[in-house]
């Protein structure tokens, strides 16, 4: 695996958070096709039914031991409930940029600050289920911060080393998110017939 990288020394703790994210109506940017100029949409309009490409990005968080974040999707997510999936994502709001939706985004859903994050796929794009589809960067980075997450958003955490999550992607693809699956054999090189060794 390739998705390794050496963070600070401080340690990285769970917990769990009620406090609802900030202004999680705010319109979100959505582009209807590939290449297009994003527009604004609010979070139920830009869910419609039929092909809408998202400009979402996705992170992959490390704590200090070099071990990377999996959350579990809320199960009153409205797509993949109750899903394993990367440290955390989303789509930029209007106007704003990648890197503070990506700072927001941490803040909101692990009630984390990030730091050295670096863009590792700048031109991902994968179907996400149904008409959805994925396209943006996916990101690594790393944190200091204790993490807390948001219930509505996710319901379990856990840190693994990047080889394991190598593992787990090999063999259990149907219990992460297809992005997640996806962005993991692109990162390390994997095909659906590899195998690691255990």
């Amino acid at each position: 695996m390739t998705i390794t990288g050496t963070p600070p020394d401080a340690a990285a703790l769970s917990g769990t958070r009620q406090a609802p994210p900030a202004d999680e109506d705010a319109p979100a940017a959505v582009a209807l096709t590939p290449g297009a100029p994003a527009g604004s949409a609010s979070r139920e309009d830009g869910h419609p039914v039929g092909p809408v490409l998202h400009p979402a990005f996705s992170c992959y968080l490390f704590g200090p031991d070099g071990r990377v974040l999996l959350t579990r999707r809320a199960l009153t997510k409205r797509s993949w409930p109750g899903v394993w999936t990367n440290s955390f994502g989303g789509r930029p709001r209007a106007g704003e940029t990648l890197s503070a939706a990506l700072a927001r985004r941490a803040a909101e859903h692990l009630g984390v600050r990030v730091h050295d994050a670096v863009c590792v796929l700048p031109g991902f794009r994968a179907a996400a289920g149904g008409a959805r589809h994925g396209a943006g960067p996916v990101y690594l980075a790393w944190t200091l911060s204790q993490v807390v997450p948001h219930a509505a958003e996710v319901m379990d955490t856990r840190w693994l080393d990047p080889e394991e999550l190598g593992r787990a992607v090999v063999s259990a693809p149907w219990a992460m998110t297809p992005w997640l699956v996806a962005q993991v054999m692109e990162l390390g090189g994997l095909d659906s017939t590899t195998e690691l060794a255990g």
